[in-house]
């Protein structure tokens, strides 16, 4: 599936359309390059399922937002393998709800075969191309 958005606002707004989709135990991977609005997206899936605030765990590299289902947003920019990750308790994650990882292709090899993937590119200023592969449909969705 290929979404065109032309502001923050179509982006979260698709990020809560995708969220509809979801269950405990998905993996979502984010793809692309710096500023292409893969925390923006992140924060339509979580406004789907809590009221939090959602940040970058850039620094810190998982956020943990609770709510209907919790909410696990990983940023691997400033991790240098999947070791790291399995160090900082990555198993302790799985199958307890939904997990989202930006920069995702960082340790595309340690990810299962059924992770959906997003890729997300910088069409102009304000526009971006979301690809969505591996998404199942709910059944009003179809």
């Amino acid at each position: 599936m290929i979404f065109y958005t032309k502001s923050a606002k179509e982006t979260i707004k698709l990020g809560r359309e995708i969220a509809k989709n979801l269950k405990v135990g998905d993996i979502i991977g984010l793809v692309g390059e710096l500023g292409s609005g893969k925390t923006t997206l992140i924060k339509g899936i979580v406004e789907h399922f809590s009221n939090v605030k959602v940040s970058s765990p850039s620094f810190v590299i998982i956020n943990e937002y609770l709510g209907k289902i919790p909410i696990f947003h990983f940023d691997l920019y400033r991790i240098k393998n999947f070791d790291e990750l399995v160090d900082i308790g990555w198993n302790d994650y799985l199958n307890k709800g939904i997990i989202l990882i930006e920069w995702a292709e960082r340790i595309k090899k340690n990810l299962p075969k059924n992770i959906i993937w997003v890729k997300i590119d910088i069409m102009g200023k304000n526009k971006r191309k979301i690809e969505i592969k591996n998404l199942k449909r709910s059944k009003d969705d179809k």
